[in-house]
């Protein structure tokens, strides 16, 4: 088995609920999704990635890790396009390196993720709006399908789950008004351990009234929610 990286690195991480935390990123190679906002284009093609075996793999990793690094995330491009390479370096990480592992997903295909989920600790699951240009409009029902099964399979599984929403300002506030309601209704909802409202920047920016107002729709269901940027970006930071 051959796996396709971007880059291995020792950062801060700079988005969500374990904001500042000293981070192993493990950058996978490839995506089938194109969001209008990504940061990472140069992780889109698996080809443009190098390719290491396994055992390669696990040096380079190993290699990296620095003292009082907290986690390490398994990030993209999209990791589960790579899941069998995915699960067995997520199994070194977490038995032999000792770190908690973490999940950076679209949770695309739930076949896949469950691959995965026994070596990951964290699952930090993206959910995909219409606006982000991710998937054309005739397979977003199924990309959100597959989304919410991952969701319900990380909370099934004791996992530490939060939700990541980017927002632009084409985001619509019924959209995330609805997406908040269909996760929090049920009891699958209790269990999330956080809901970050991430606003794009560069390019699409969401007003401060426009990201409030979002914040008040999915706060009636969920009043830990956050608005959190990118702050590595802020940062000057990889």
């Amino acid at each position: 088995m051959r796996v396709s990286i971007s880059e291995v690195f020792t950062s801060i991480e700079g988005e969500g609920i374990y904001l500042g935390t000293k981070t192993l990123f493990i950058r996978l190679a490839g995506c089938p999704l194109r969001c209008f906002y990504c940061d990472t284009p140069y992780a889109l093609s698996i080809g443009n990635g190098t390719y290491y075996s396994i055992d390669e793999a696990k040096t380079i990793i190993a290699r990296k890790v620095e003292r009082s690094t907290f986690k390490a995330n398994f990030t993209g491009g999209e990791p589960l396009l790579q899941h069998e390479a995915v699960r067995e370096l997520a199994r070194y990480v977490r038995d032999e390196l000792l770190l908690k592992t973490y999940l950076e997903s679209s949770c695309y295909d739930v076949s896949r993720f469950l691959h995965v989920l026994p070596y990951i600790d964290i699952c930090k699951i993206e959910f995909k709006l219409k606006d982000s240009n991710a998937i054309d409009d005739k397979h977003y029902t199924r990309l959100l399908e597959n989304e919410m099964l991952c969701l319900r399979h990380a909370i099934a599984s004791r996992k530490v789950t939060y939700i990541k929403v980017v927002l632009s300002s084409l985001s619509k506030r019924e959209e995330v008004e609805e997406l908040a309601r269909m996760i929090f209704e049920g009891d699958t909802g209790k269990a999330i351990d956080g809901f970050v409202l991430q606003p794009v920047n560069g390019v699409n920016e969401p007003t401060l009234e426009h990201m409030l107002a979002i914040y008040d729709a999915v706060h009636q269901y969920y009043p830990n929610v956050r608005i959190i940027p990118q702050m590595h970006k802020v940062m000057g930071i990889p």
